[in-house]
């Protein structure tokens, strides 16, 4: 007997055997529902913090298509309020979960939403698809190399679908103007910069504290090796404690610009990183790596991308809190979440997008029409019916782009790199190409 996913990718076989028999006497509404319930998608969403609000408006639309069967969340008041937000936009309930690998042990979820932190991002993508699950995760795809290379090889080798985060790949604006530097608008693009300026606020400093109440500290720390509980680590603040859990703010905003980058040079894995990066504001504070840095990545062919991130400094150096400006031989492009602005060789505006985007840029949790766009784009891959805009494959060399910076700051220096395989040819580099795994969770095939 077929499975349950392959009669969805067969559903327009399955709908004209349909009309073959019973439902000749079927009206129309009756009929039409049917069809609908063939090419229906169970999705599950894992990781229910500030992510959620942006999963709401896909989810829920009715041309969608989909049944959301779970919430999934370590924290109890979490689910809760997942529940919560959905039952506004969702005349059913989803089941609440605990354990994320409960939802992949169920049949009739089709496609699984990683919005967990960082170093649950590859393991848990990795157990869906062994699962026979479709897979949305969240940026950074992946907290090390390892992971980047092992989640592409899963994908390839499971034959899933797999859609990193990256949601301005499927802003319209931005793939029209990404479009017309490729056809030489601006000439021969050379050089791009990557910015973020945000003002995020002194952390309280860690202290070993009882784990909340609700939260399965556990199942938080899953792949990481296991220590005490800390204050406010679970509740955004691992992203600063160090590297058990996230991977910086290169890891979690540097990614979105640096693929617009990439997307506008065409290149793929860089030959040089170099890095300068620092921890600039509040020096007694409990942030424990660099909130600001400035990185240099040289490729092939003369081309430079630069990344000037200010995790708590506002300044709006480039007139924006965040974006990417490309430079070619006879123009230049700035571009963000909201618009572009082409400008001639002299630096005279000569074009401006129409039609502003209202996706989130700074502002904690995001979500828009952009998201909207990117996800939609996922449901239709599933059933055949589009592409990826932003495969796996291509989104992991991006996601190189932040572990390569992150690497250097750790080890105090540039390093060069194989622009061919993305391998390191630094010795001490490459010691943190992997992390250290609590035993018995490492990714694997």
């Amino acid at each position: 007997m077929e499975s349950r996913r392959s009669f969805i990718k067969k559903s327009a076989i399955g709908a004209a055997g349909l009309a073959m028999g019973s439902t000749l006497n079927m009206s129309a509404k009756s009929y039409s529902r049917i069809i609908g319930a063939n090419d229906r998608l169970g999705v599950a969403i894992i990781g229910l913090g500030r992510r959620l609000g942006a999963f709401i408006e896909p989810i829920a639309m009715k041309q969608s298509n989909v049944q959301l069967i779970y919430l999934c969340d370590v924290m109890e008041k979490q689910r809760a309020r997942a529940m919560q937000s959905f039952s506004k936009r969702i005349d059913y309930n989803a089941k609440l979960e605990n354990d994320l690998r409960k939802t992949f042990d169920d049949k009739q979820v089709d496609a699984v939403f990683n919005a967990t932190p960082d170093h649950w991002h590859t393991p848990g993508s990795v157990m869906a698809m062994k699962a026979g699950k479709h897979v949305y995760v969240e940026k950074p795809c992946s907290h090390n190399m390892f992971e980047n290379e092992i989640l592409v090889e899963a994908s390839k080798k499971l034959n899933k679908v797999v859609q990193m985060g990256n949601q301005q790949r499927s802003s319209g604006h931005t793939m029209e103007i990404i479009n017309e530097i490729h056809n030489g608008i601006i000439g021969t693009p050379y050089k791009a910069v990557g910015f973020y300026a945000n003002t995020r606020p002194e952390v309280p400093l860690q202290k070993k504290a009882p784990v909340p109440a609700g939260l399965d500290w556990e199942l938080f720390q899953g792949p990481a090796p296991r220590r005490d509980y800390t204050q406010e680590t679970w509740d955004y603040n691992w992203h600063w404690y160090g590297w058990d859990y996230g991977t910086a703010e290169t890891g979690n905003n540097a990614t979105h610009e640096l693929d617009i980058a990439r997307w506008a040079l065409q290149v793929d894995f860089p030959l040089r990183v170099d890095v300068e990066a620092a921890k600039r504001h509040f020096p007694d504070d409990g942030w424990e790596m660099y909130d600001t840095m400035d990185a240099t990545f040289r490729f092939a062919d003369d081309k430079v991308i630069k990344w000037d991130g200010k995790s708590r400094n506002g300044h709006k150096t480039y007139g924006a809190d965040r974006g990417t400006i490309i430079y070619g031989s006879e123009g230049s492009v700035f571009v963000n979440r909201d618009k572009y602005i082409l400008y001639d060789r002299s630096g005279k505006a000569v074009k401006e997008s129409t039609g502003a985007s209202n996706e989130a840029g700074t502002a904690l949790g995001g979500g828009g029409d952009m998201t909207t766009g990117h996800v939609i784009n996922f449901f239709d891959t599933i059933r055949g019916k589009a592409k990826l805009t932003a495969p796996i494959d291509d989104a992991a060399i991006s996601n190189a782009m932040i572990h390569y910076p992150n690497i250097a700051y750790r080890i105090g220096k540039g390093f060069d790199i194989d622009n061919k395989t993305g391998r390191i040819f630094d010795r001490e580099a490459m010691k943190l190409w992997s992390r250290e795994y609590e035993p018995g969770w490492e990714p694997k095939l």
